[in-house]
């Protein structure tokens, strides 16, 4: 087998570093880091330098590219200004069956599991140890938080963020960009734009 093409991060806060220990799980090598925060230029993420500001990355060879970067809102604005090749990442300690499909710059972390007939959309963080069963639909730019469980065909809207060991019932629906607190559990549809935490999930803010 040939040796992975190199790769170019957009990002290098936390959410970054697993990042780049994803991509050399995967036996990439990662070309530069960008990110917008002039005080860590010239710097390093994981002994790789931060070559200056998100925008530069055009300025570069073209290569493939992974936003790793936590806030969905980021994401989905960085997506949105870019158009480059954009790296679907699954770390080799991850389980998703060969039914899902993945859409472009999304990431599967250590331990997370997608099971059958799954649809996830472009830009989603799968964290470490989080679960998504069958059938489910996941909306771009969604991050689904470190030990959160989707039951049987779930869906999620575009942006949302279902926080650390969180849980969402069979055929739940949770709308656009809405947030469902750390430990939650969803037991009825949540609309766009709400905050809801507790258990049973209570929506706590409106938009």
């Amino acid at each position: 087998m040939g040796a992975q093409p190199k790769v170019y991060v957009l990002g290098c806060g936390g959410h970054a570093k697993v990042v780049v220990q994803t991509l050399r799980a995967l036996d990439f090598e990662i070309a530069a880091v960008f990110d917008d925060d002039g005080r860590k230029w010239g710097k390093a993420v994981m002994g790789i330098p931060v070559n200056g500001p998100i925008p530069r990355v055009v300025e570069h060879p073209r290569l493939p590219t992974v936003i790793a970067v936590g806030d969905n809102a980021v994401r989905e604005s960085v997506a949105a200004q870019f158009q480059l090749d954009w790296l679907t990442l699954v770390h080799p300690r991850a389980y998703v069956d060969p039914s899902v499909e993945l859409g472009p710059g999304t990431v599967v972390f250590a331990g997370a599991v997608v099971q059958a007939e799954t649809r996830i959309g472009a830009h989603v963080i799968i964290n470490t140890s989080a679960s998504v069963d069958h059938d489910c639909t996941v909306g771009s730019w969604t991050h689904v938080a470190p030990g959160a469980r989707l039951a049987g065909g779930v869906t999620i809207g575009d942006g949302t963020l279902l926080g650390i060991g969180s849980v969402v019932l069979p055929e739940r629906r949770v709308g656009l960009r809405t947030t469902v607190g750390s430990g939650a559990v969803v037991t009825r549809d949540l609309p766009s734009g709400v905050t809801a935490v507790g258990v049973p999930a209570r929506i706590v803010r409106e938009a």
